[in-house]
């Protein structure tokens, strides 16, 4: 699935530093403004406890885990809606994504300057909401022109198209985002073809001290309080102590320091596991003395759908799917236990698969 999430925010706010950690690539990361100029793009594999398991039990010759696009972003500043900084680039990089993680500064450091002057996630995030919102007017509005002379000719399309537009605009012009309008389907048809900036799901990444980890601090607090009213998750990132993680390239020197922490495993892995749900993605296995792997899927997919992500072949030619669940699976521990067991079912073209389904497709070319 070619899915992108962009990283944005702020210069300064840890952007290419949580990208690194992600990614493990080096982007530039430095203390001052658009140090990142050209989108940093890295594969990003997604850890999953159930991959594990099942090349435990079935000992593959390989195993190949799902993956996930992130790109880095450079910083926006005020005025990118006019093309001030780096806006114009900034603005077409996102829109090329399919969902936002935000990074905001929660942790104090006078050492690292804030292109504002003073630490405040709050006010950051309205001056990228308040950017990105004034694009996706200025996108709309264009549109809006166009059909407003074909309606006034008697164009019922047209019309219909006007009075969807201009819900956007009064909905983005009171300061909030496309994605919280209460849109219906004529609604969302009139703006699937603009892309709009802020209609994009978005994950808001608190990047804190190593004190506020586990428990926040008044200004993850303030995060909170400003979108308590949008359906968005957020997460606390000490990208400082990832980054020391991610430099250890011993897995046990790593989970020592994770100990020292008092942590599980590092707060990327819960990144990428909430980015991969951000993008609407769920993970279907195949289980095989040749490889073990997860397949990428977007949520709601078909058999025939998720079939044609391992060969359009397989689409087409789709017969039935054999499908085990991944629970049946584990405790059983093996396919032949499953099938003498009854637990594999036969599944047609209509069947819904669910996450973690370990998959068989029979078809025919």
């Amino acid at each position: 699935m070619a899915l992108k999430c962009g990283i944005v925010g702020l210069p300064n706010v840890g952007k290419s530093s949580l990208f690194n950690c992600l990614s493990k690539a080096k982007a530039q990361s430095a203390n001052y403004p658009f140090c990142t100029i050209e989108p940093n793009v890295g594969v990003i594999t997604v850890p999953d406890d159930r991959l594990s398991r099942l090349a435990q039990l079935v000992n593959p010759e390989k195993v190949h885990p799902a993956t996930v696009e992130i790109v880095d972003i450079a910083g926006l500043v005020k005025g990118a809606s006019k093309g001030e900084g780096l806006g114009n680039k900034f603005l077409s990089n996102i829109r090329e994504t399919n969902a936002i993680i935000h990074v905001l500064r929660c942790f104090e450091d006078d050492n690292i300057v804030h292109v504002d002057g003073s630490v405040d996630p709050v006010r950051d995030k309205e001056t990228i909401d308040f950017e990105l919102q004034l694009k996706d007017l200025e996108t709309i509005e264009k549109k809006r022109e166009k059909h407003i002379k074909i309606a006034k000719s008697g164009n019922k399309n047209s019309q219909k198209i006007v009075s969807s537009l201009e819900k956007y605009i009064a909905h983005l012009e009171t300061g909030n985002s496309s994605r919280s309008l209460d849109a219906n389907e004529s609604d969302l048809e009139a703006v699937e073809d603009l892309h709009l900036l802020t209609s994009k799901p978005v994950l808001y990444v608190c990047n804190v001290d190593e004190n506020a980890m586990k428990s926040g601090n008044k200004y993850v607090d303030a995060v909170k309080a400003a979108v308590k009213m949008e359906d968005a998750e957020i997460l606390l990132i000490a990208t400082a102590i990832e980054s020391e993680i991610a430099e250890l390239e011993d897995l046990e020197e790593q989970q020592m320091f994770l100990e020292e922490m008092g942590l599980e495993k590092p707060g990327v892995h819960n990144l990428i596991k909430a980015t991969y749900s951000l993008l609407n993605l769920q993970t279907y296995f195949t289980a095989g003395k040749k490889e073990v792997r997860a397949w990428t899927i977007k949520k709601g997919m078909k058999a025939p759908q998720a079939a044609g992500v391992i060969h359009t072949d397989f689409e087409k030619g789709f017969i039935r799917a054999e499908v085990i669940s991944y629970s049946d699976f584990d405790s059983l521990e093996s396919e032949l236990a499953c099938r003498e067991s009854g637990k594999i079912k036969v599944q047609g073209k209509d069947y819904v698969v669910e996450d973690g389904d370990v998959m068989h497709f029979l078809f025919n070319v």
